[in-house]
C-alpha cells in the first residue's frame, strides 16, 4: 500500500507535516508507541497519516535479492520496504505527545524490532485480513514481551469481512485485546483509531491521560 497523506492536519496536531515543528512548551510527558505488523500491512502509511511532523522513513527499493524472500502475494505495486524504522510524532493534548515507531515487517529485521520495542507503552498491531496468518508471529512476540496492544485491521478495498468473534478466534486473541478498523491512508480514520487505542490504554490503567 503506498503512503498517502491528506493535506489536512490531523486533529490535535500543531500544524502541517510540511516543515520542521517543535513540541509545544506545555508538553510535560511523552509516550512511545509501536506500530507493528507483517510485511506490507501499511505501517509506514499509518505513521505518515498520523504524524504532525514530516515522518522519518528508512525505506529502500526492493531488488532482485529479495526475490523468494519477501512474499509479494496480494501486494501488487509494492516496490519499497522499511529496513530500520518509521518515526512520527503527534501531540495528543497540550501536555502529552506520542512518539510513533513503525517496525520492519520481515523476520530478518527482528533484532531491530527487539530494540525498538524497549520502553514502548503499547503497540498497534496492524493486520491485513487478506493474509491473516502472517500476523501470528508479531502477535506472539507482543504477548511474549507483555506489551499491551490492539489489533488494527487495515481495510484495503478488497478486505474480506468476518464477524468479530470469528476473527478473534482465528487470531487467538485474548478477550481484552480490542479489534479496531481503519483505512491507514485516511488521516481522519487513522486518528480515530489512535484515540480508541489510547482510550484502551487509559482504561487498562497503562496510560494516565493528562488534561
Amino acid at each position: 500500500m503506498a503512503s498517502a497523506n491528506s493535506a489536512e492536519a490531523a486533529p490535535g496536531a500543531t500544524g502541517s507535516a510540511d516543515g520542521p515543528q517543535y513540541l509545544p512548551s506545555s508538553v510535560q510527558g511523552a509516550v512511545k508507541i509501536l506500530v507493528t505488523g507483517p510485511f506490507g500491512v501499511g505501517k509506514t502509511t499509518l505513521v505518515g497519516s498520523l504524524s504532525e511532523i514530516t515522518p522519518l522513513r528508512t525505506e529502500e527499493t526492493m531488488t532482485a535479492a529479495s526475490a523468494g524472500v519477501d512474499d509479494l502475494t496480494g501486494l501488487a505495486g509494492k516496490s519499497t520496504t522499511t529496513v530500520a524504522l518509521d518515526f512520527g510524532r503527534i501531540t495528543l493534548n497540550p501536555r502529552l505527545a506520542l512518539y510513533l515507531f513503525g517496525t520492519p515487517g520481515q523476520q530478518r529485521f527482528w533484532p531491530l524490532w527487539d530494540d525498538l520495542s524497549r520502553g514502548a507503552l503499547g503497540a498497534i498491531a496492524m493486520v491485513d485480513l487478506r493474509r491473516p496468518d502472517e500476523s501470528f508471529d508479531v502477535l506472539g512476540r507482543l504477548e511474549e514481551q507483555r506489551i499491551p496492544f490492539a489489533v488494527a485491521v487495515n481495510t484495503f478495498p478488497d478486505t474480506p469481512s468476518y464477524p468479530e468473534e470469528e476473527l478473534r478466534s482465528a487470531l487467538d486473541l485474548l478477550p481484552e485485546v480490542p479489534i479496531l478498523y481503519c483505512d491507514a491512508r485516511d488521516r481522519r480514520q487513522a486518528y480515530d483509531l489512535l484515540i480508541d487505542f489510547v482510550d484502551h490504554l487509559h482504561r487498562s490503567s497503562v496510560l494516565e491521560l493528562q488534561g
